[in-house]
């Protein structure tokens, strides 16, 4: 499953006074350290979304996290030791606690040692800004009403919610990049791997669709397969709405980028391989025997921008 992050961004705007704030700049690197929840469940491969708590302000994937240790000051309340602290620009006394309500002139001071994060994502930047606002973001994270910095958010409503908003073609392409990202390193088991549930849902797909191919109509339920269209093999887990069933012949070629979906127009495009085969030369153009959901044409766009030109090139998808 691809994971995803909503990660606040103040810059200079921030009014939390517990520490120095960090050296953030949006479009290319964002900072942490082991004292913010989550530090360390951020990966490369993730897709990380910043935001200033009104509205986006880009998209991208993490390409690498450089790690380093440190001595930071912590501030907090002289009177209740909290760090919910915040400095007053026109009132004295300076400082204010949102716990205790307490004013003081100067926080009391603590030095640790740290381990220090930063990633690297400026590659794949999309700019964001007028796309999704403040609540519509926080609709999207696993827990809504979180305050925290970084937040786990459910890639695939922020991937809907930037398609609706406009952003499809690099939101897609960047999403395409993060599955290699994140399996990079393969699989280092010697046992199997089972696919937990695939029977299962090879029967939800059946009773969806009845016995048919996706791609060219009727068939036997026998020579009919349960085709992810991501890669099952990297995410491990079965997304509804994230497969359609497929001859096993056409499975293994949409495995193979020979045979792609033109999630617009919603025909087949058959690569130039396959065009000394009549057999399926004739599905060139071809519209599909099923109608799409959204949820779909998320997946199918990205498989189509790792297959054709101007996505990241061919990688099997292993559906």
């Amino acid at each position: 499953m691809i994971t995803a992050w909503l990660m606040l961004a103040l810059g200079n705007s921030r009014e939390h006074a517990g520490n120095d704030g960090y050296d953030d700049q949006p479009s290319r690197h964002y900072s942490w350290d082991s004292t913010v929840q989550n530090h360390a469940r951020v990966a490369v491969g993730d897709v990380i979304a910043l935001w200033d708590r009104k509205e986006l302000i880009g998209v991208s994937v993490i390409e690498s996290i450089d790690t380093a240790t440190t001595e930071k000051t912590l501030y907090s309340c002289p009177q209740c030791g909290k760090a919910d602290i915040k400095r007053r620009l026109r009132e004295k006394p300076e400082y204010r606690c949102g716990k205790c309500g307490n004013l003081f002139p100067d926080p009391r001071e603590k030095t640790t040692t740290v381990t220090t994060y930063r990633s690297v994502h400026g590659e794949r930047w999309m700019d964001g800004r007028g796309l999704l606002s403040g609540a519509e973001l926080r609709a999207l994270c696993d827990a809504p009403k979180s305050q925290l910095s970084m937040r786990p958010a459910r890639w695939e409503r922020l991937n809907q919610a930037l398609l609706d908003a406009g952003g499809q073609a690099r939101l897609v392409k960047d999403i395409a990049a993060a599955t290699r990202l994140a399996a990079a390193g393969g699989h280092k088991e010697s046992v199997t791997r089972v696919r937990i549930g695939q029977d299962a849902f090879r029967k939800e797909l059946l009773q969806q669709h009845g016995e048919a191919c996706a791609f060219t109509g009727p068939a036997p339920a026998v020579v009919l397969e349960a085709a992810h269209l991501y890669s099952y093999a990297e995410t491990g887990e079965h997304h509804e709405y994230g497969g359609l069933l497929l001859r096993r012949d056409i499975h293994r070629l949409f495995d193979l980028g020979h045979v792609a979906v033109d999630t617009a127009s919603e025909t087949l495009d058959v690569a130039p391989i396959l065009h000394c085969y009549p057999d399926y030369m004739q599905l060139q153009g071809r519209s599909l025997a099923v109608r799409l959901r959204p949820e779909h044409k998320v997946w199918l766009d990205a498989h189509w921008l790792a297959h054709r030109p101007g996505g990241d090139g061919p990688a099997p998808f292993g559906a």
